[in-house]
């Protein structure tokens, strides 16, 4: 197959032969003798030039419907191109308009358009050379992060999407019910869910973590990468409704084992796309981040800082900055924290653990201090926090204490309390947004340009 795309004839030399392009067209200029279309198929950013003169059979007619948008099979002879932005060009010997994109109604005319305004025609955006390169980095990363794991022993496992228990503790998960809603069965004026499909309230996962500790218990080193979702009615640029997660969970691994494991992966992924997703980078670079390329390869060649939530509350108290949500100890930092840590503090990543226990989920290990927990976060300038992970909990009265602390239902956690009683073992994880990792790789600044249907607050167009 990629011997038809365009990425591929791109690579070839301009000696005559026949070949076939497929693609929408991006560009058209006429001059007095020839036009001149750029066809575009999304295999890779640039377009190939077909140079058409007006001696062709059928130019006027043709040509009349040769505008962007428009869908073409264009059969012709490669050969060495008179222009500078390209090696090579083609000569039709043959054009075939399969869809036409009539001017005045396809609303891509226009060489640039706002992120805004390209969300209200998320069907369409794939076509600009911004969404077009967004996924393309997607797919390389998305690969990427299976290589990562399948080279280093890892077991990719497929955890649920619909789950009877809350990972995180805070209730914002989207109810999922066969009831008819304008009949909803009630007993002694609650909801009676042991009529509803699974006899039991249902919800959409916002994390496979506590099924992935399953068989980490069992197989040792294993990850999910797969959609979670969160009723957070939040509208703005770094939420979403649904979104992916990567979420190793490694067997007789600690935290430090855990931020080792988080540290290098993030410099592989970045280090794949920057090897094999150039021309997307360099279009980034230059178009919607100034140097993000530089700062890409500066994290790579950087070891990460490790501090304690102690210390890093210690470092912005006494930088003298002014911050909007006030500093204190037992905070949950902000992204204003996060960003002058990595940015002005440090200038690279930071590994901060040792999180206070009331702001971290329940199933985390308590240290010996009886406040503190062993959580690693993982931020990175720019951008923030874009790993959350820690120890777990593997004794089974310390976990129930939690559990019981923070007002959770035991009977729906009883098989993870179990793991706790059979051959327990030390063991860690971490989770990455997989949306706000490819945000700090391209440069976009909305959550909501980086994913292909985006799902949040009042909007679900597809």
């Amino acid at each position: 197959m990629k011997e038809k795309t365009i990425k591929h004839l791109l690579t070839l030399s301009g000696d005559g032969r026949e070949v076939t392009v497929e693609g929408w067209i991006r560009t058209k200029r006429d001059s007095k003798d020839v036009s001149f279309i750029a066809v575009n198929d999304g295999s890779c950013m640039s377009s190939i030039q077909v140079v058409i003169e007006k001696s062709f059979p059928g130019f006027d007619d043709i040509n009349s419907r040769l505008i962007n948008g428009a869908s073409v099979s264009i059969k012709g002879k490669l050969i060495p191109s008179q222009g500078k932005e390209q090696s090579v060009e083609v000569t039709p010997l043959e054009i075939t308009i399969l869809g036409d994109a009539p001017a005045e109604e396809y609303p891509l005319q226009k060489k640039r358009h706002s992120f805004e305004f390209l969300r209200e025609i998320a069907h369409l955006r794939p076509r600009t050379n911004t969404f077009g390169s967004v996924m393309r980095v997607r797919n390389a990363m998305s690969f990427a992060i299976h290589k990562y794991f399948n080279d280093n022993g890892f077991t990719y496992v497929h955890t649920p999407i619909i789950t009877g228990s809350d990972c995180e503790g805070a209730g914002e998960m989207f109810r999922v019910t066969t009831f008819d809603l304008n009949n909803i069965p009630k007993s002694e004026g609650k909801i009676d869910f042991s009529q509803d499909f699974f006899g039991k309230e249902a919800s959409l996962t916002v994390s496979g973590q506590l099924e992935a500790e399953i068989y980490a218990l069992a197989l040792k080193n294993v990850y999910t990468f797969g959609p979670t979702f969160r009723a957070e009615n939040s509208n703005t640029s770094r939420h979403l409704a649904e979104f992916w997660m990567i979420e190793p969970e490694m067997a007789f691994c600690d935290i430090t084992g855990n931020m080792n494991v988080a540290e290098d992966f993030i410099k592989y992924i970045l280090k794949y796309v920057l090897d094999n997703c150039t021309e997307d980078m360099n279009f980034f670079n230059s178009m919607i981040e100034k140097g993000i390329v530089d700062n890409l390869q500066h994290i790579v060649g950087s070891r990460f800082e490790r501090i304690t939530y102690t210390d890093a509350i210690n470092e912005l108290k006494k930088s003298g900055n002014k911050f909007e949500y006030p500093v204190e100890w037992g905070i949950d930092m902000q992204s204003e924290h996060e960003k002058f840590l990595t940015g002005e503090v440090f200038k690279k990543p930071v590994i901060v653990t040792d999180y206070p226990k009331e702001i971290k989920a329940f199933y985390m290990k308590l240290n010996n201090d009886g406040k503190t927990v062993r959580a690693m976060d993982v931020l990175v300038p720019r951008l923030g926090e874009i790993i959350g992970g820690s120890e777990r909990e593997n004794d089974y009265n310390r976990l129930l204490a939690r559990i019981n602390e923070l007002g959770l239902h035991e009977q729906d956690y009883w098989w993870y309390l179990e793991l706790r009683k059979y051959g327990s073992a030390p063991h860690s994880g971490f989770g990455l947004g997989f949306e706000r990792l490819i945000q700090f790789v391209t440069g976009m600044q909305n959550i909501r340009d980086v994913i292909p249907f985006p799902r949040c607050v009042d909007t679900l167009d597809f």
